[in-house]
């Protein structure tokens, strides 16, 4: 995502021959659909050569203007074209006007349907059509915003990493530059008014012009060299009618330096008495500014310390064995089937099956459960994970992008970069913020001028350009994403990833927790406990039979009755006529006899008595078990039970949801006389019992008409479109890749207590933002005044620029620094 090469379908413009698209399109299924599609491109203004492969399901054409045309004409012919996703790291912003400025000119690019900028990462996603829009496209739209568009990093730790490793060198460089040309100004500056012997040796020695002159020069290298960076942002954006904090810096220390250069040069110029000098404060401004920045790069780097943790942790190199010799290769030379060496204490290189040896791994970075598991010959084991104690070969069976790892690492990358439904209100206020601010300095300065004792212009001048350097929304745009990057990063290392960040506001509100019962609040493989034959059956037989059926199925209970079937010794016979009704049961024919499985309720539908075995069926699933009845020509045969052990940790995990207020429900295709054990063990009040796979989605809208706001947790392919439906849909991670497709968050250790763990990060996190947002704000209502000089309009004292610089700096280092707590969150899965 975001590095496709978009010169194979999209090419520059050339003059009198067009753009040329090629555009994926979907539903095209025969000539007709073809013909369809190139009438449609064909009646577009200014196309020409227009081609649609029915082969390749492309469309090519080419077309004067944007691509936005082409794909409006294929829609209107009922076809549509997919969506893509592009991903280009943002140079230069700064504040979240420059979020909403550049998202603004990404949004106008013709065929973009979507634009997100994240200020913590750096990054801006964007989604339009596939091949309607050009990366050169987005790009210039990005340049014209006055920002610089990078080639955008697709993996954290790596080149991401690297440009905020060189940007926070840079900083620092700047810093010490400035804080070296600073101190002679401050001290020339500060140590006459403080004093007056060091004052009179000073002007001795140099003169009053010298003294103002060595500032003037002193304040010139800052401003022109550490300082530069804020003029040549700042400037331009200002001329183009959107300023920026870089702006607001570029306004106050320059309106300082100009003023006190007009001071030393020509102060015959000045009302008298108002030639005052001013150096010390542009000169601090720039500093304490970029002591702000360097401190907010080091946090910035810690936010996303866990995503880059996970990134490194996949070795360089694995040692291989090929043609029986052990050899070291590059961790992205390996091939699907190589056979991979891992001694103990090693990472492992890549995801694969064990060969041969047996181990303990450890799996707490990508499942956050800390104690070792066991592996066998035939067990799967994750790249990146550490081997702890013994050897073992492995066959690797996946690597790139899509190993275990590099999909987490993706989906913790997609909820960092995600935006929250809060972050629309902060984007909105600060899309006129800063207009504001450079607004009220100038009423400010407007005001000190007409209304202030005389000579009021210095006093003018000095409270105009403290209000332009205190109100920065800096603070403002880093609040969210900053509580998001690091709470996101902190539910992967505790096993649990959101492969949304908006699923972090939505888990909060949720009311219920509705679990699916086979595989979420038990182990998912049930043993068969029990076998009741009928008066005139035999049991061996009996069971011989329905395992013979049974192996046609893939429910986890047939597996169970096979395996007893072959502890037992029994021979099955071979099926025929094999028929499965989802939610009732089996039916077919085994050695030319009929033979049925299933539920009571699907024998009634038959119309098989089964009255003969029901008080024992009654009383297996007041056991907590599941109990099948078989029938064999038509006649009741048997009844057998099996029983799901309940999971490790799942009592306490429903009692701390219910600690929390919560309605936990479980919802199960099992009779109400097994579901009504199971949830008496632990502890579940609400049950929906024998619910058919697609009646999941009715008991979701149930359950939230009653309670509120639902949070569905499943594992199974019968499960997907619960979670899909529900509010907030939480998948095992063991379970299947459908399930974990429509989940908004993953448990990746498949233990229950990662759905308190989810739930306790989302109160943190949105605790966090709350706290972020208020100080943000807060921040500014209240200083914005005391800046403007409003109580020393009441005998109070007045807030130089110089203290409005650090202030404003303090208020994002307070932000992240906040937002770094989050990283002590233990989670009830650690």
């Amino acid at each position: 995502m975001g590095h496709m090469d978009k010169r194979s379908t999209l090419d520059s413009e050339t003059p009198g021959t067009g753009r040329r698209l090629s555009l994926p399109v979907q539903g095209l299924s025969c000539a007709s659909c073809v013909g369809r599609v190139e009438r449609a491109l064909q009646g577009l203004p200014g196309a020409s050569d227009v081609s649609v492969n029915l082969a390749t399901g492309r469309a090519d054409l080419r077309l004067n203007g944007s691509g936005a045309a082409a794909v409006e004409a294929i829609a209107r012919a009922g076809y549509t074209v997919p969506e893509a996703v592009e991903v280009i790291a943002v140079a230069g912003l700064s504040c979240a006007s420059c979020v909403v400025r550049v998202e603004r000119a990404l949004s106008e690019v013709p065929g973009v349907t979507s634009a997100s900028v994240n200020l913590a990462t750096g990054r801006a996603e964007i989604r339009y059509p596939e091949g309607s829009v050009s990366r050169a496209d987005l790009e210039a739209a990005v340049s014209r915003a006055g920002y610089e568009p990078l080639v955008a990093a697709e993996v954290p730790g790596d080149a991401g990493a690297d440009r905020q490793a060189e940007e926070a060198a840079r900083l620092r460089r700047d810093l010490m530059r400035a804080a070296a040309l600073s101190a002679p100004v401050v001290v020339l500056d500060m140590g006459g008014h403080l004093v007056s012997a060091f004052a009179h040796a000073v002007h001795g020695a140099l003169g009053g012009m010298g003294v103002g002159l060595l500032q003037a020069a002193l304040a010139t290298l800052v401003l022109a060299g550490p300082g530069a960076r804020f003029f040549r942002r700042g400037l331009p954006n200002l001329l183009r009618g959107h300023p920026d904090m870089n702006a607001l810096v570029a306004l106050g220390a320059g309106a300082a330096y100009l003023y006190s250069l007009v001071s030393v040069l020509v102060p015959a110029v000045l009302p008298a008495g108002t030639a005052h000098l001013y150096f010390e404060a542009a000169v601090l401004i720039v500093t304490l500014i970029l002591l702000g920045r360097t401190l907010e790069a080091g946090a910035k780097g810690r936010t996303g310390e866990a995503i880059a943790r996970l990134a490194g942790l996949a070795p360089a190199t694995a040692r291989v064995i090929r043609d029986g010799v052990e050899i070291e290769v590059p961790q992205g030379r390996l091939a699907v089937g190589d056979v991979v060496r891992v001694r103990p204490g090693e990472r492992i290189a890549a995801d694969g099956i064990l060969v041969a040896g047996a181990s303990y791994v450890d799996e707490s970075m990508v499942t956050g459960e800390p104690m070792p598991v066991a592996k066998a010959v035939d067990d799967a084991v994750v790249g990146g994970t550490l081997n702890t104690h013994g050897s073992f070969d492995l066959r690797v069976t996946t690597i790139g992008s899509e190993t275990v790892l590099a999909r987490i690492v993706r989906m913790v990358e997609a909820a960092q970069g995600a935006k929250l439904p809060i972050q629309a209100l902060v984007d909105r206020v600060t899309g006129w913020f800063v207009p504001a601010v450079i607004g009220a300095a100038f009423l400010t300065f407007l005001s000190w001028l007409a209304l202030g004792p005389s000579p009021s212009l210095g006093l003018a001048l000095v409270n105009a350009i403290a209000v332009l350097i205190i109100a920065c929304p800096c603070a403002m745009g880093l609040a969210t994403p900053t509580s998001i990057m690091v709470g996101t990063g902190r539910a992967a290392q505790l096993g649990v990833l959101f492969r949304g960040g908006t699923a972090l506001q939505r888990l909060r509100d949720v009311r219920v927790v509705a679990l699916d019962k086979t595989g979420t609040l038990t182990e998912g493989r049930p043993t068969l406990t029990d076998l009741i034959p009928a008066p005139g059956h035999d049991a061996d037989d009996t069971l011989r039979l329905a395992a013979s059926l049974e192996t046609r199925s893939e429910h986890p209970i047939a597996r169970c009755i096979v395996s007893a079937a072959e502890a037992r010794g029994l021979t099955l016979g071979t099926v025929a006529a094999f028929a499965a009704e989802p939610g009732f049961g089996i039916t077919g024919t085994v050695d030319g006899r009929l033979v049925v499985v299933g539920t009571r309720r699907f024998l009634d539908r038959l119309g098989i008595p089964a009255d003969a075995l029901s008080d024992a069926a009654g009383r297996l699933e007041g056991e907590g078990r599941s109990p099948l009845y078989t029938a064999i020509d038509g006649r009741l045969a048997a009844l057998v039970a099996v029983a799901d052990p309940i999971k490790t940790g799942a009592a306490e995990a429903v009692a701390a949801l219910r600690a929390r207020g919560l309605v936990v429900a479980m919802i199960t295709g099992d009779g109400r006389g097994t579901a009504e054990g199971v949830a008496r063990r632990l502890g579940i009040a609400e049950i929906a019992a024998e619910i058919l796979p697609g009646g999941k989605v009715e008991a979701v809208h149930a359950l939230r008409a009653r309670h509120g706001p639902v949070a569905f947790v499943g594992d199974g392919i019968n499960d997907a479109p619960a979670l899909a439906e529900a509010d907030v849909g939480l998948a095992i991670g063991t379970g299947t890749d459908i399930a974990v497709e429509s989940a908004d968050v993953v448990l990746m250790s498949g233990a229950l207590a990662g759905i308190v763990t989810a739930i306790e990060l989302s109160h943190a996190v949105m605790r966090n933002i709350r706290q972020n947002l208020f100080w943000a704000f807060a921040y500014n209502v209240a200083l914005i005044p005391v800046a403007a000089g409003l109580l020393h309009a009441f005998g109070g004292p007045l807030l130089s620029p110089v203290l409005a610089a650090g202030a404003m700096a303090l208020s994002s280092v307070f932000v992240l620094a906040n937002a770094l707590r989050l990283r002590r969150v233990a989670g009830a899965a650690s």
